[in-house]
């Protein structure tokens, strides 16, 4: 990991997400979603040796004093996986979400999807609630929560 850089997106960073993006989804998002996020502190790059190897997209909503947090999209180019980074840009995009004031921080993901449920698990999510038919496909999605008052970063 010591050669990988996370920091926020920029514009020039796009359509290197937007190919990660449709190597990795069977229903990519389209480049004007992502760059509705642009702004958005937690959206954040992984760069190696000058690439772009992985991303989150996340942000908050308010909600009465108590603001959600929303971890909308990550992925890692198939050949930089294994190394961490998703678990990395997680955190990172957690830390982000914290600062900007989430107190609780929601996902969803295919319940088919062992590795990214593992891997929201622990880091702290818990399933919610599932979600019958979420998915384009048909496919259902768990609604998971990870409270940021107990995470432990």
């Amino acid at each position: 990991m010591a050669d990988v850089t996370v920091r926020g997106a920029e514009r020039a960073d796009l359509l290197d997400v937007l190919r990660i993006e449709k190597r990795c989804f069977t229903e990519p998002w389209p480049y004007t979603a992502f760059e509705s996020f642009l702004e958005e502190p937690g959206f954040l790059v992984a760069e190696r040796e000058g690439s772009v190897v992985g991303y989150v997209v996340a942000d908050v909503m308010p909600n009465h004093g108590r603001d959600i947090g929303h971890v909308k999209d990550i992925a890692v180019a198939p050949e930089a996986r294994g190394l961490g980074l998703g678990r990395c840009l997680l955190r990172r995009g957690l830390l982000s979400l914290s600062f900007s004031g989430a107190a609780v921080v929601k996902l969803e993901v295919r319940v088919g999807n062992d590795p990214a449920l593992s891997l929201y698990r622990d880091v702290g999510f818990d399933p919610a609630q599932r979600v019958p038919s979420y998915y384009a496909d048909g496919e259902d999605a768990y609604l998971m929560m990870l409270d940021l008052s107990e995470w432990h970063g």
